[in-house]
């Protein structure tokens, strides 16, 4: 690997640029905002300090997916009376799905936020 080449993990959103390559912190705010309600944008503490950004997105994406998983263990219990079987069993399915997209999104976001840090990440051989 040269040195101008920068190594990002898996898991790191394709939007945003590696750390230190032109405009990389612009596409990570980017991505950032787009993880969090569409009012932050309104913030320019938010869209003015990236790093302030991946905190605020970090907790807002934790919080839905605790939510996430909270519903997903109780989907059954709380639907089983009032909806076919099948039925139960597709909005579980659905809510797997979400859950693992949050899941996705929650080490996008890390990823993000450690590298507005100043983490460095290296390919481990």
């Amino acid at each position: 690997m040269s040195q101008t080449q920068v190594w990002v993990p898996p898991g790191w959103p394709e939007t945003v640029h590696p750390p230190g390559a032109p405009g990389w912190e612009a596409t990570a705010t980017e991505f950032l905002l787009d993880c969090c309600p569409a009012d932050y944008r309104r913030y320019a503490v938010l869209r003015r300090h990236p790093v302030v950004l991946a905190r605020f997105a970090t907790e807002y994406v934790e919080g839905q997916l605790a939510s996430s998983r909270s519903g997903l263990s109780q989907v059954r219990v709380a639907l089983a009376q009032h909806v076919a079987p099948e039925v139960v069993e597709s909005a579980a399915s659905a809510w797997q799905e979400q859950t693992a997209q949050l899941t996705r999104t929650r080490r996008a976001v890390s990823l993000v936020e450690e590298a507005l840090r100043g983490r460095v990440f290296v390919a481990r051989l």
